[in-house]
């Protein structure tokens, strides 16, 4: 058999893997040219972060188990994916101080090119009547670390996989857990993110959870493009109002420019399957994010429109909900609610455009999406996905 499983971390079998190099040697089969090596990482904010790092021999990423099985960024040739943030990461959750009086202490830990946000809430900070903080800008889930860590190749088919296991619980609280699996095959300018979210508890919890996928300089400047099957649109505040009449369009870097943030409901085929499309201002180079509205019916596009060296990005958020106050949310039904022992299953794939071809592809599918549908573009917040 040419699939094989090692197991990296196991927190109740007292396992943990301090160093692992993978190759084709050691698996068999007839699958060629992919590595997988985990390491840990040292120094400055990133002392004792444990990172995977996959090559499929095409494309390259790094899963990052310590912060909620993220991905820190990915390479495709000479083409870089994520961006560049002020913070220098990936960095470990004991220096991220979220539970701060802010409320916004998770921006500490901000780097990844996916970031889940989630899972008891994803939204802006909710505090209590005494000041103190309730709900943590967009939770706790990335700054947990994976308790059980394996990867897995299939030799014949080139299947390669991260799998990790996350449990956000707490006394008195939730208690959801994490299953995730980050995917791809030797070749393939791509990767899958497959995700189980389950509750153990002997109670309903409250589930919520975004993708917080986040491209930057050199993909993403001015004259870059989003391109997205739009079946109703809203900016969600003045800021949004403001950049409306350029929300595909990505402008120069803006020094103390707010973030503009818009609401989308997409257009789907009939199985409820989507895509958004970022592109460089050549059309030379982008990527395509598809996902089940299903699945994960919202969608959040984010600007930050700042300097280089303040963290300019765009963030493509597909999610169960909208990112706003939690109250806010349930309020509108959108917060899942889990039966104990429940389930949910959520899927987003990433796929890596490296010429103009494979943009005009892309493109051609979103404007497929898009046919027949008469986007509903409003001028203002829409009341029922933004809080007064």
């Amino acid at each position: 058999m040419a699939k094989k499983t090692w197991t990296l971390c196991d927190v109740d079998q007292d396992v943990y893997v301090d160093s692992l190099s993978l190759s084709p040697d050691q698996v068999g089969g007839g699958a060629k040219g992919y590595s997988i090596v985990k390491r840990t990482l040292r120094g400055g904010l990133r002392e004792g972060v444990d990172v995977v790092e996959v090559d499929n021999g095409t494309f390259r990423f790094v899963v990052v188990p310590t912060r909620g099985m993220g991905i820190w960024n990915a390479t495709l040739g000479s083409m870089r994916l994520g961006w560049k943030s002020p913070v220098q990461g990936p960095v470990h959750p004991a220096f991220v101080h979220f539970n701060e009086a802010s409320g916004i202490g998770w921006l500490d830990g901000f780097d990844e090119m996916l970031v889940r946000c989630g899972l008891e809430s994803n939204g802006a900070p909710v505090f209590n009547a005494d000041g103190s903080v309730r709900n943590v800008l967009h939770g706790r889930i990335a700054n947990i670390p994976a308790h059980k860590v394996e990867v897995s190749v299939d030799g014949n088919s080139g299947e390669l996989a991260v799998t990790g296991v996350v449990d956000e619980a707490r006394l008195f609280g939730n208690k959801l857990r994490l299953t995730s699996t980050i995917s791809t095959r030797v070749g393939r300018p791509g990767l899958t993110v497959t995700d189980v979210v389950t509750n153990l508890s002997a109670e309903p919890g409250e589930l919520e959870l975004l993708y917080h996928t986040n491209f930057g300089i050199p993909l993403v400047g001015a004259g870059a493009k989003v391109v997205l099957p739009v079946a109703k649109m809203a900016p969600r505040d003045a800021a949004g109002v403001g950049n409306l009449n350029q929300w595909d369009t990505y402008g120069p870097e803006t020094p103390g420019a707010p973030e503009a943030v818009f609401f989308f409901d997409l257009a789907a085929d009939a199985a409820g399957n989507t895509q958004a499309l970022v592109h460089n201002v050549a059309a030379d180079q982008g990527v395509s994010l598809k996902f089940n509205k299903n699945q994960l019916p919202c969608f959040t596009l984010w600007k930050n429109r700042q300097a280089a060296a303040d963290g300019y990005v765009t963030g493509l958020e597909p999610a169960t909900n909208f990112p706003n106050r939690k109250s806010f949310e349930k309020q509108q039904g959108r917060v899942i609610v889990l039966a104990p022992g429940e389930s949910r299953a959520m899927e987003v794939v990433l796929d890596v455009h490296p010429d103009a071809a494979g943009v005009a592809a892309a493109r051609k599918a979103v404007i497929e999406l898009q046919r027949g549908v008469t986007p509903e573009i409003l001028p203002q917040p829409d009341p029922q996905w933004s809080p007064a």
